[in-house]
């Protein structure tokens, strides 16, 4: 079952996510619709519902897993599954970091809410760059493995960036001014 946007924010107070958390969780919403939509119309098969559904519960946990170390992507797809909404478990699960991801193949609703996330910080459009470097600031804490984790992961998001914006007919930087 796919959840619809009310349903999500439903959840979203039930499970006591942050007012600034749901303020990042709609503009990747709609990020990633911009992005679905086109790629609809270039004629790639993409579920709007997923991609809705997925960009709004991505962070379901992150309130939750706040000063621990649990996995904010793993608790939020088992709440998923947990809420019978398996259809977007994986999306919510791999929204840092994809596990399985093919650059020969279609795009796909995951790898939409996995660019989606890396190009919004807070609730502001930035570029892969700056949002690149809010992570190495906040999260690597100048360890070299988290630093070096945490761009190879950008250098695959990257790639994802390529293989989504291929079939669009506008640009990553025009995602500022489409969201306006």
């Amino acid at each position: 079952m796919i959840p619809n946007t009310k349903e999500c924010i439903s959840l979203m107070n039930t499970y006591g996510m942050l007012d600034n958390i749901k303020a990042h969780s709609l503009k990747v919403e709609q990020v990633a619709r911009i992005i679905a939509q086109g790629l609809i119309k270039s004629g790639i098969n993409i579920s709007i519902e997923k991609v809705t559904a997925g960009a709004l519960m991505h962070d379901i946990a992150k309130t939750m897993c706040l000063g621990s170390t649990k996995d904010h992507a793993t608790m939020g797809m088992e709440i998923c599954i947990e809420n019978n909404f398996t259809e977007i478990a994986e999306i919510v699960g791999e929204h840092i970091q994809l596990k399985f991801y093919e650059t020969d193949s279609e795009v796909n609703e995951k790898e939409i809410i996995y660019y989606a996330d890396k190009r919004v910080n807070h609730n502001e459009i930035v570029t892969l760059e700056k949002r690149l470097e809010y992570l190495l600031d906040r999260y690597a804490k100048n360890e070299k493995i988290l630093i070096q984790r945490i761009e190879a992961n950008f250098r695959k998001c990257r790639e994802v960036e390529k293989k989504i914006f291929s079939n669009l007919n506008f640009s990553p930087e025009d995602l500022e001014e489409l969201a306006k």
